[in-house]
């Protein structure tokens, strides 16, 4: 990967997953042995537009886990009032 502002990228996606994996589930250890498998499973990658396809990707699973934590908050307090 020879473009520094990809790179920069593919660094704050990996920090931002590992914050939010923090509240997953499973556990901590569990997301970031599995966040950690698969950004090292396309490390080799050096086509930029791949890159790029492969951090939207990123970007979403970002959304879609917000998006998980939100229900579970939504769920939590629907809960605590509507019995």
């Amino acid at each position: 990967m020879s473009n520094p502002k990809l790179r920069a990228q593919v660094i704050e996606l990996y920090k931002t997953l590992l914050y939010l994996g923090r509240e997953y589930p499973m556990g901590y250890p569990y997301f970031r042995d599995r966040c950690k498998a698969a950004f090292m499973k396309n490390k080799d990658k050096t086509d930029e537009e791949e890159i790029k396809m492969l951090i939207a990707r990123g970007q979403f699973v970002v959304k879609e886990i917000e998006a998980l934590y939100m229900l579970r908050k939504y769920r939590t307090l629907k809960k605590r009032y509507y019995e």
